[in-house]
């Protein structure tokens, strides 16, 4: 079985991640949308389509789904924590490059600048859709638009900028984490009518064998987040920001 975190090279653009004093990121677990958990979590059903293999149009199609779908969960859940919400733009693509550059690694990325996540359709995915996988895509890159509009991103900027290396990879593992949390809340909603191919548990089992990123860190560490995000169901599970180091490394 094939898995793989989504673009394992960049989540989100580098240039972009130019972040605020340690204690500014760990108050946006104070309030809003983390200090409120975003209210409870309803079931929702998702009209996911079928995928055809070999079918880029098929893959399209159910991208747009996951995207109509994770929208509608992060609407709801932010107007349950009485806070305003837009949604990105969403662009599927089976080229190399993006609104904000190349496409790092094989998977997908999100642009905060243009507020816009970036699936790319590989010919490993025409070859062998592996529905979880495809639907990881939306869902990562989603939980990176939660934090661009909650404040996480430009927190983690103006902590990234004057930090040294070491430093740096902590705050992106932090970053990473969250939104593998983020991707676990949408699935504890979401994940029955989405037709995984796959149970959580042997799920969470392939996460935790894949590959290690530098970016996103230890794939240990990045399942018990998500599967975090899943049993609580809510945003305000999802706080790496005061997590100890050993959580999110």
């Amino acid at each position: 079985m094939r898995v793989f975190l989504v673009a394992p090279a960049a989540c989100v653009v580098a240039g972009l991640l130019l972040p605020a004093p340690a204690q500014a990121a760990s108050r946006i677990g104070q309030g809003g949308l983390l200090g409120s958990a975003g209210g409870a979590v309803v079931a929702q059903k998702c009209a996911v389509p079928e995928i055809r293999p070999g079918s880029t149009a098929s893959l399209r199609a159910f991208h747009r789904a996951m995207a109509r779908c994770a929208d509608r969960f992060w609407a709801a859940r932010f107007a349950a924590a009485g806070l305003a919400y837009s949604s990105p733009e969403v662009t599927i693509t089976t080229g190399g490059d993006s609104v904000c550059g190349a496409i790092a690694g094989s998977g997908a990325q999100y642009c905060p600048e243009q507020r816009t996540i970036v699936v790319r359709i590989t010919k490993g995915d025409l070859r062998d859709p592996f529905r979880m996988n495809l639907a990881h895509s939306v869902a990562h890159e989603w939980g990176h638009h939660v934090q661009q509009l909650i404040g996480v991103l430009n927190a983690q900027a103006a902590l990234y900028a004057p930090a040294s290396k070491s430093a740096r990879r902590l705050l992106s593992h932090r970053l990473e984490m969250q939104a593998e949390c983020f991707a676990g809340v949408f699935y504890s909603a979401a994940l029955k009518s989405i037709g995984p191919d796959i149970g959580w548990k042997d799920w969470l089992a392939a996460v935790r064998s894949a590959d290690e990123s530098d970016v996103h860190g230890k794939p240990r560490n990045l399942a018990s987040w998500q599967d975090r995000g899943y049993r609580g169901g809510t945003a305000g599970f999802c706080n790496t920001w005061t997590a100890g180091k050993h959580k999110v490394t």
